[in-house]
Protein backbone atom coordinates (compact mmCIF):
# COMPACT_ATOMS: atom_id res chain seq x y z
CA UNK A 1 0.00 0.00 0.00
CA UNK A 2 2.82 2.15 0.60
CA UNK A 3 4.85 1.61 -2.71
CA UNK A 4 8.03 0.52 -0.40
CA UNK A 5 9.14 -2.74 0.02
CA UNK A 6 9.13 -4.02 3.63
CA UNK A 7 11.83 -6.53 3.49
CA UNK A 8 14.57 -5.28 2.58
CA UNK A 9 14.55 -6.69 -0.71
CA UNK A 10 17.19 -5.60 -3.34
CA UNK A 11 16.42 -5.23 -7.01
CA UNK A 12 20.06 -6.90 -7.64
CA UNK A 13 18.39 -9.98 -6.07
CA UNK A 14 15.50 -9.23 -8.30
CA UNK A 15 18.18 -9.31 -11.12
CA UNK A 16 19.34 -12.64 -10.46
CA UNK A 17 15.93 -14.15 -9.87
CA UNK A 18 15.18 -12.86 -13.57
CA UNK A 19 18.11 -14.44 -14.98
CA UNK A 20 17.89 -17.34 -13.70
CA UNK A 21 14.33 -17.76 -14.25
CA UNK A 22 14.89 -16.92 -18.44
CA UNK A 23 18.06 -16.81 -19.22
CA UNK A 24 18.08 -19.74 -21.06
CA UNK A 25 18.01 -18.07 -24.51
CA UNK A 26 21.03 -15.48 -23.54
CA UNK A 27 24.65 -15.81 -23.87
CA UNK A 28 25.30 -14.15 -20.04
CA UNK A 29 21.60 -13.99 -18.73
CA UNK A 30 22.87 -11.63 -15.54
CA UNK A 31 24.58 -9.06 -17.69
CA UNK A 32 21.65 -8.91 -19.94
CA UNK A 33 19.13 -8.62 -17.52
CA UNK A 34 21.57 -6.12 -15.16
CA UNK A 35 21.74 -3.71 -18.48
CA UNK A 36 18.24 -4.18 -19.70
CA UNK A 37 17.03 -2.96 -16.19
CA UNK A 38 19.79 -0.27 -16.12
CA UNK A 39 18.49 1.59 -19.44
CA UNK A 40 14.53 1.63 -18.56
CA UNK A 41 14.78 2.11 -14.88
CA UNK A 42 11.58 -0.53 -14.52
CA UNK A 43 12.04 -4.35 -13.51
CA UNK A 44 8.80 -5.17 -14.37
CA UNK A 45 9.29 -3.75 -18.19
CA UNK A 46 12.37 -5.79 -17.39
CA UNK A 47 10.78 -9.00 -16.57
CA UNK A 48 8.34 -8.64 -19.71
CA UNK A 49 11.40 -8.50 -22.18
CA UNK A 50 13.22 -10.91 -20.47
CA UNK A 51 10.25 -13.48 -20.72
CA UNK A 52 9.65 -12.80 -24.24
CA UNK A 53 13.56 -13.27 -24.99
CA UNK A 54 13.62 -9.61 -26.23
CA UNK A 55 16.07 -8.44 -23.55
CA UNK A 56 18.21 -6.58 -26.61
CA UNK A 57 14.95 -4.70 -27.22
CA UNK A 58 15.87 -2.82 -24.01
CA UNK A 59 16.55 1.01 -25.11
CA UNK A 60 17.41 4.21 -22.64
CA UNK A 61 14.79 6.56 -22.18
CA UNK A 62 15.27 10.10 -21.25
CA UNK A 63 13.88 10.86 -18.05
CA UNK A 64 14.36 7.62 -16.68
CA UNK A 65 17.58 7.97 -14.66
CA UNK A 66 20.52 5.71 -15.49
CA UNK A 67 22.85 3.74 -12.63
CA UNK A 68 25.52 6.31 -11.20
CA UNK A 69 29.34 4.96 -12.14
CA UNK A 70 30.93 4.80 -8.67
CA UNK A 71 34.54 5.13 -7.41
CA UNK A 72 37.17 3.30 -4.69
CA UNK A 73 38.79 4.89 -1.90
CA UNK A 74 42.28 4.90 -1.91
CA UNK A 75 44.94 5.30 0.90
CA UNK A 76 47.39 7.55 -1.34
CA UNK A 77 48.86 9.13 -4.14
CA UNK A 78 50.85 6.37 -4.95
CA UNK A 79 47.61 4.09 -5.12
CA UNK A 80 46.05 6.98 -7.20
CA UNK A 81 48.62 6.18 -10.10
CA UNK A 82 48.90 2.16 -9.62
CA UNK A 83 45.65 1.23 -11.66
CA UNK A 84 46.10 3.29 -14.73
CA UNK A 85 48.12 4.85 -17.39
CA UNK A 86 46.61 7.74 -18.18
CA UNK A 87 44.34 9.70 -15.38
CA UNK A 88 41.93 12.36 -15.22
CA UNK A 89 42.23 14.74 -11.77
CA UNK A 90 39.52 16.70 -10.98
CA UNK A 91 38.40 18.17 -7.59
CA UNK A 92 35.78 16.23 -5.53
CA UNK A 93 33.08 18.40 -4.45
CA UNK A 94 31.56 18.70 -1.03
CA UNK A 95 27.45 18.41 -2.51
CA UNK A 96 25.00 15.84 -3.91
CA UNK A 97 25.57 14.07 -6.85
CA UNK A 98 22.97 14.59 -10.00
CA UNK A 99 21.84 13.24 -13.23
CA UNK A 100 20.18 15.83 -15.61
CA UNK A 101 18.24 14.79 -18.47
CA UNK A 102 17.63 17.45 -21.04
CA UNK A 103 15.30 17.34 -24.38
CA UNK A 104 13.42 20.16 -26.10
CA UNK A 105 13.54 22.53 -23.03
CA UNK A 106 12.41 20.36 -20.91
CA UNK A 107 14.62 19.16 -17.61
CA UNK A 108 14.83 16.87 -14.80
CA UNK A 109 17.62 16.30 -12.63
CA UNK A 110 17.38 12.62 -10.39
CA UNK A 111 19.93 12.13 -7.23
CA UNK A 112 21.99 9.12 -7.07
CA UNK A 113 19.31 7.08 -5.21
CA UNK A 114 17.33 7.94 -8.89
CA UNK A 115 14.36 10.20 -7.34
CA UNK A 116 13.82 13.30 -9.04
CA UNK A 117 15.56 16.31 -7.34
CA UNK A 118 14.07 19.28 -9.57
CA UNK A 119 11.44 20.83 -7.55
CA UNK A 120 14.76 21.28 -4.96
CA UNK A 121 16.58 23.53 -7.59
CA UNK A 122 14.12 25.52 -9.44
CA UNK A 123 16.62 27.53 -11.20
CA UNK A 124 18.98 24.79 -12.40
CA UNK A 125 16.61 23.44 -15.54
CA UNK A 126 16.66 27.24 -17.06
CA UNK A 127 20.31 27.08 -17.01
CA UNK A 128 20.04 22.90 -18.14
CA UNK A 129 17.45 23.78 -20.61
CA UNK A 130 19.66 25.99 -23.54
CA UNK A 131 21.56 23.13 -24.60
CA UNK A 132 21.77 22.38 -28.60
CA UNK A 133 21.28 18.50 -28.36
CA UNK A 134 19.16 16.17 -26.32
CA UNK A 135 21.51 15.03 -23.29
CA UNK A 136 21.86 13.18 -20.21
CA UNK A 137 24.90 14.70 -18.09
CA UNK A 138 26.56 13.40 -14.75
CA UNK A 139 27.64 16.04 -12.57
CA UNK A 140 27.42 17.66 -8.82
CA UNK A 141 24.85 19.59 -7.31
CA UNK A 142 26.54 22.18 -5.00
CA UNK A 143 26.21 25.52 -3.18
CA UNK A 144 28.04 28.03 -5.09
CA UNK A 145 29.73 31.39 -4.14
CA UNK A 146 29.15 34.47 -6.14
CA UNK A 147 31.06 36.33 -7.38
CA UNK A 148 33.94 34.44 -6.45
CA UNK A 149 33.48 31.33 -8.20
CA UNK A 150 33.95 28.48 -5.15
CA UNK A 151 31.97 25.40 -4.02
CA UNK A 152 30.72 26.01 -0.33
CA UNK A 153 30.40 23.42 2.27
CA UNK A 154 27.89 20.49 1.84
CA UNK A 155 26.48 21.75 5.47
CA UNK A 156 25.71 24.95 3.54
CA UNK A 157 23.70 23.80 0.48
CA UNK A 158 21.49 20.81 2.86
CA UNK A 159 18.66 22.90 3.81
CA UNK A 160 17.68 23.16 0.04
CA UNK A 161 17.39 18.81 -0.06
CA UNK A 162 13.83 17.60 -0.06
CA UNK A 163 11.97 20.63 -0.36
CA UNK A 164 9.16 20.91 -2.87
CA UNK A 165 9.15 24.60 -2.62
CA UNK A 166 12.05 26.91 -2.62
CA UNK A 167 11.92 30.73 -1.12
CA UNK A 168 13.04 33.56 -2.82
CA UNK A 169 15.42 34.34 0.28
CA UNK A 170 16.80 30.77 0.31
CA UNK A 171 17.48 31.05 -3.90
CA UNK A 172 19.03 34.15 -2.97
CA UNK A 173 21.53 33.06 -0.01
CA UNK A 174 22.53 29.74 -1.14
CA UNK A 175 22.78 29.81 -4.94
CA UNK A 176 23.57 26.66 -6.61
CA UNK A 177 25.75 25.58 -9.46
CA UNK A 178 25.75 21.85 -11.86
CA UNK A 179 29.12 20.92 -12.29
CA UNK A 180 29.47 18.97 -14.94
CA UNK A 181 32.28 16.21 -15.24
CA UNK A 182 30.38 12.86 -17.52
CA UNK A 183 28.35 12.92 -20.52
CA UNK A 184 26.04 9.59 -20.64
CA UNK A 185 23.99 10.29 -23.74
CA UNK A 186 23.93 13.29 -26.64
CA UNK A 187 22.65 13.71 -29.75
CA UNK A 188 20.40 10.13 -29.77
CA UNK A 189 23.72 8.17 -29.16
CA UNK A 190 24.23 6.36 -25.62
CA UNK A 191 27.94 7.26 -24.76
CA UNK A 192 28.26 4.74 -21.94
CA UNK A 193 30.71 2.13 -23.75
CA UNK A 194 33.01 4.88 -25.30
CA UNK A 195 35.91 5.99 -23.48
CA UNK A 196 35.77 8.83 -20.65
CA UNK A 197 38.54 10.76 -22.80
CA UNK A 198 35.59 10.32 -25.91
CA UNK A 199 33.04 11.48 -23.50
CA UNK A 200 35.08 14.85 -22.07
CA UNK A 201 35.53 16.04 -25.44
CA UNK A 202 31.75 15.50 -26.44
CA UNK A 203 30.97 17.06 -23.35
CA UNK A 204 33.45 20.06 -23.72
CA UNK A 205 31.55 20.30 -27.31
CA UNK A 206 28.40 20.32 -26.05
CA UNK A 207 28.70 23.01 -23.27
CA UNK A 208 30.66 25.42 -25.28
CA UNK A 209 28.09 25.23 -28.10
CA UNK A 210 25.24 28.38 -28.52
CA UNK A 211 22.84 27.59 -26.68
CA UNK A 212 19.17 27.05 -28.15
CA UNK A 213 16.57 29.70 -26.57
CA UNK A 214 13.17 28.31 -25.48
CA UNK A 215 10.33 30.98 -24.77
CA UNK A 216 8.61 29.84 -21.83
CA UNK A 217 6.67 31.72 -19.30
CA UNK A 218 7.64 31.46 -15.39
CA UNK A 219 6.40 33.43 -12.45
CA UNK A 220 3.86 35.62 -14.98
CA UNK A 221 7.61 36.90 -16.48
CA UNK A 222 8.60 36.31 -20.03
CA UNK A 223 11.91 34.93 -20.53
CA UNK A 224 13.90 34.08 -23.27
CA UNK A 225 17.43 33.50 -21.49
CA UNK A 226 18.99 30.38 -20.79
CA UNK A 227 19.74 31.62 -16.83
CA UNK A 228 16.64 32.71 -15.10
CA UNK A 229 16.48 35.14 -12.14
CA UNK A 230 13.10 33.67 -9.95
CA UNK A 231 10.40 35.61 -8.05
CA UNK A 232 10.51 39.47 -8.09
CA UNK A 233 14.25 40.29 -6.33
CA UNK A 234 16.69 39.93 -9.64
CA UNK A 235 19.38 40.44 -7.08
CA UNK A 236 19.09 36.86 -6.91
CA UNK A 237 22.26 35.21 -8.93
CA UNK A 238 21.22 32.51 -12.39
CA UNK A 239 21.91 29.13 -11.66
CA UNK A 240 25.59 27.81 -13.54
CA UNK A 241 26.48 24.92 -15.46
CA UNK A 242 29.87 24.37 -14.89
CA UNK A 243 32.67 22.36 -16.32
CA UNK A 244 34.42 20.59 -13.70
CA UNK A 245 38.19 21.60 -14.27
CA UNK A 246 40.51 18.37 -15.02
CA UNK A 247 44.00 18.16 -14.80
CA UNK A 248 46.51 15.73 -15.46
CA UNK A 249 49.35 14.00 -12.61
CA UNK A 250 51.86 11.92 -13.65
CA UNK A 251 53.86 11.60 -10.17
CA UNK A 252 52.57 11.39 -6.73
CA UNK A 253 53.85 14.68 -5.36
CA UNK A 254 51.59 16.54 -9.05
CA UNK A 255 49.13 14.23 -7.03
CA UNK A 256 49.70 15.26 -4.16
CA UNK A 257 49.87 18.99 -4.73
CA UNK A 258 46.61 19.13 -6.51
CA UNK A 259 45.02 17.50 -3.61
CA UNK A 260 46.71 20.99 -1.23
CA UNK A 261 45.59 22.81 -3.99
CA UNK A 262 41.67 21.18 -3.97
CA UNK A 263 41.81 21.40 0.48
CA UNK A 264 42.70 25.17 -0.29
CA UNK A 265 39.70 25.72 -2.72
CA UNK A 266 37.53 24.20 0.07
CA UNK A 267 36.84 20.65 -1.58
CA UNK A 268 37.09 17.01 -0.03
CA UNK A 269 39.65 15.77 -2.10
CA UNK A 270 39.92 14.61 -5.48
CA UNK A 271 38.48 12.56 -8.04
CA UNK A 272 41.09 10.21 -10.34
CA UNK A 273 39.81 8.97 -13.50
CA UNK A 274 40.97 6.48 -16.20
CA UNK A 275 40.76 8.45 -19.57
CA UNK A 276 40.11 5.44 -21.35
CA UNK A 277 37.87 3.63 -18.75
CA UNK A 278 33.67 3.46 -20.35
CA UNK A 279 30.39 4.26 -18.02
CA UNK A 280 29.53 1.12 -15.71
CA UNK A 281 26.14 2.06 -14.03
CA UNK A 282 26.31 1.22 -10.78
CA UNK A 283 29.55 -0.29 -10.62
CA UNK A 284 32.46 0.49 -8.15
CA UNK A 285 35.62 -0.76 -9.54
CA UNK A 286 39.18 1.04 -10.19
CA UNK A 287 38.57 2.93 -12.93
CA UNK A 288 37.41 5.84 -10.64
CA UNK A 289 38.96 6.30 -7.71
CA UNK A 290 38.56 8.66 -4.73
CA UNK A 291 41.10 10.13 -2.84
CA UNK A 292 40.36 11.91 1.06
CA UNK A 293 42.02 12.60 3.93
CA UNK A 294 39.66 11.58 6.26
CA UNK A 295 40.69 7.85 6.09
CA UNK A 296 38.93 7.14 8.79
CA UNK A 297 35.30 7.46 7.72
CA UNK A 298 32.49 5.31 6.88
CA UNK A 299 29.35 5.47 5.29
CA UNK A 300 26.74 3.21 7.87
CA UNK A 301 23.18 2.32 8.00
CA UNK A 302 21.20 3.23 11.20
CA UNK A 303 19.65 -0.17 12.86
CA UNK A 304 18.45 0.88 16.11
CA UNK A 305 17.53 4.48 17.66
CA UNK A 306 17.91 5.75 21.22
CA UNK A 307 16.00 8.53 23.18
CA UNK A 308 18.70 10.98 24.92
CA UNK A 309 19.23 12.56 28.20
CA UNK A 310 19.83 16.19 29.46
CA UNK A 311 18.28 18.36 26.64
CA UNK A 312 17.41 15.90 24.37
CA UNK A 313 14.95 13.88 26.19
CA UNK A 314 11.75 13.03 23.86
CA UNK A 315 14.10 13.05 20.90
CA UNK A 316 15.96 9.92 19.35
CA UNK A 317 19.32 10.93 19.40
CA UNK A 318 21.80 7.94 19.74
CA UNK A 319 21.93 5.86 16.77
CA UNK A 320 22.99 2.45 16.27
CA UNK A 321 24.79 1.90 12.97
CA UNK A 322 26.11 -0.93 10.95
CA UNK A 323 27.99 -1.97 7.82
CA UNK A 324 27.31 -4.53 5.24
CA UNK A 325 28.26 -8.24 5.48
CA UNK A 326 31.04 -9.44 2.08
CA UNK A 327 28.35 -10.03 0.10
CA UNK A 328 25.86 -7.24 1.39
CA UNK A 329 23.35 -10.06 2.58
CA UNK A 330 23.57 -8.63 5.87
CA UNK A 331 24.09 -5.73 7.94
CA UNK A 332 26.34 -6.07 10.95
CA UNK A 333 26.20 -3.55 14.26
CA UNK A 334 29.50 -1.53 14.52
CA UNK A 335 29.33 1.36 17.11
CA UNK A 336 26.88 3.62 18.52
CA UNK A 337 27.07 7.68 17.92
CA UNK A 338 25.09 11.16 19.18
CA UNK A 339 26.83 13.89 18.48
CA UNK A 340 27.44 15.74 15.11
CA UNK A 341 23.57 16.32 14.06
CA UNK A 342 21.75 20.09 14.72
CA UNK A 343 19.04 19.76 17.10
CA UNK A 344 16.79 20.38 14.15
CA UNK A 345 18.32 17.51 12.19
CA UNK A 346 17.73 15.27 15.31
CA UNK A 347 13.99 16.62 16.02
CA UNK A 348 13.42 15.82 11.80
CA UNK A 349 14.68 12.46 11.97
CA UNK A 350 12.78 11.57 15.24
CA UNK A 351 9.32 11.48 13.49
CA UNK A 352 10.95 9.49 10.72
CA UNK A 353 12.15 6.66 13.16
CA UNK A 354 8.93 7.04 15.10
CA UNK A 355 7.10 6.58 11.68
CA UNK A 356 9.36 3.49 10.56
CA UNK A 357 9.95 1.74 13.36
CA UNK A 358 9.93 -2.04 12.83
CA UNK A 359 9.97 -3.03 16.65
CA UNK A 360 9.49 -0.70 19.70
CA UNK A 361 11.48 -1.68 22.82
CA UNK A 362 10.21 1.02 24.84
CA UNK A 363 13.58 3.43 25.23
CA UNK A 364 14.98 2.00 22.21
CA UNK A 365 13.67 1.40 19.09
CA UNK A 366 14.68 -0.64 15.74
CA UNK A 367 14.27 0.77 12.55
CA UNK A 368 13.71 0.48 8.97
CA UNK A 369 17.64 0.29 7.73
CA UNK A 370 17.56 3.11 5.26
CA UNK A 371 19.33 5.73 6.52
CA UNK A 372 22.56 6.45 5.68
CA UNK A 373 24.99 8.43 7.92
CA UNK A 374 28.76 9.37 6.93
CA UNK A 375 30.68 8.63 10.61
CA UNK A 376 34.15 9.76 11.67
CA UNK A 377 36.52 7.85 14.35
CA UNK A 378 39.32 8.30 15.88
CA UNK A 379 40.77 4.16 16.05
CA UNK A 380 39.59 1.21 15.25
CA UNK A 381 39.23 -1.69 17.21
CA UNK A 382 38.60 -5.27 16.82
CA UNK A 383 35.93 -6.10 19.56
CA UNK A 384 32.94 -8.54 20.64
CA UNK A 385 30.94 -5.01 21.48
CA UNK A 386 29.07 -5.64 18.21
CA UNK A 387 28.42 -8.27 15.76
CA UNK A 388 30.88 -7.22 12.69
CA UNK A 389 33.81 -8.34 15.44
CA UNK A 390 35.02 -4.44 15.29
CA UNK A 391 34.43 -1.02 17.20
CA UNK A 392 34.74 2.37 16.67
CA UNK A 393 36.57 4.53 19.12
CA UNK A 394 35.43 7.99 19.90
CA UNK A 395 32.60 8.16 16.65
CA UNK A 396 31.06 10.83 15.47
CA UNK A 397 28.35 11.53 13.05
CA UNK A 398 29.79 14.00 9.85
CA UNK A 399 26.16 14.07 8.48
CA UNK A 400 23.41 12.50 7.19
CA UNK A 401 23.50 11.30 3.40
CA UNK A 402 20.41 11.54 1.74
CA UNK A 403 21.88 11.06 -1.70
CA UNK A 404 23.13 7.30 -1.09
CA UNK A 405 20.56 4.91 -0.86
CA UNK A 406 21.21 1.74 2.24
CA UNK A 407 23.07 -0.53 -0.30
CA UNK A 408 25.59 2.06 -1.14
CA UNK A 409 27.16 2.07 2.54
CA UNK A 410 30.40 0.38 3.12
CA UNK A 411 31.08 -3.48 4.11
CA UNK A 412 32.68 -5.04 6.32
CA UNK A 413 35.31 -5.22 3.86
CA UNK A 414 36.35 -1.73 4.04
CA UNK A 415 36.71 -1.67 7.82
CA UNK A 416 39.19 -4.75 7.48
CA UNK A 417 40.88 -2.35 5.15
CA UNK A 418 41.21 0.57 6.87
CA UNK A 419 42.22 -1.74 10.40
CA UNK A 420 45.18 -3.57 7.91
CA UNK A 421 46.07 -0.05 6.68
CA UNK A 422 46.43 1.39 10.41
CA UNK A 423 47.87 -1.10 11.60
CA UNK A 424 50.56 -1.14 8.39
CA UNK A 425 51.61 2.60 9.29
CA UNK A 426 52.35 1.66 13.09
CA UNK A 427 54.44 -0.64 12.06
CA UNK A 428 56.14 1.57 9.84
CA UNK A 429 56.50 4.07 12.75
CA UNK A 430 57.52 1.72 15.12
CA UNK A 431 60.80 0.32 12.81
CA UNK A 432 61.33 4.37 12.00
CA UNK A 433 61.46 4.89 15.65
CA UNK A 434 63.50 1.73 16.08
CA UNK A 435 66.26 2.94 13.57
CA UNK A 436 66.26 6.32 14.40
CA UNK A 437 67.31 5.77 18.40
CA UNK A 438 70.64 3.75 18.91
CA UNK A 439 70.66 0.59 21.94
Amino acid sequence: MTGDLRIGLKESLVEEAIARAYGGAFADPLKDVQRANMLLGDIGETVRLASAGKLAEASMRLFHPLGFMLASPIESPEEGLSYFAEAAVEDKYDGIRAQAHVAGGEVKLFSRTRDEITESFPELPEALAGLPQDAILDGEIVAWEYPAGRARPFSVLQPRLGRKKVSDKMLREIPVAFLAFDLLYAGGELLLDRPLHERARILDNLLAAKRVIHERTDRGRNTSQTKLFFGDDDSIAPASVIRAPVFRAASPAELEELFAASQERGNEGLMIKDLNSAYTPGKRGKSWLKMKRELATLDVVVTAVEYGHGKRVGVLSDYTFAVWDTNKDRLLNIGKAYSGLTDAEISEMTQWFVDHTVEDQGFRRVVEPKIVLEVAFNNMMQSDRHDSGYALRFPRIVRLRPDKAAEDADTIERVKEITNNRMNDFLGQAGTQRRSFPH
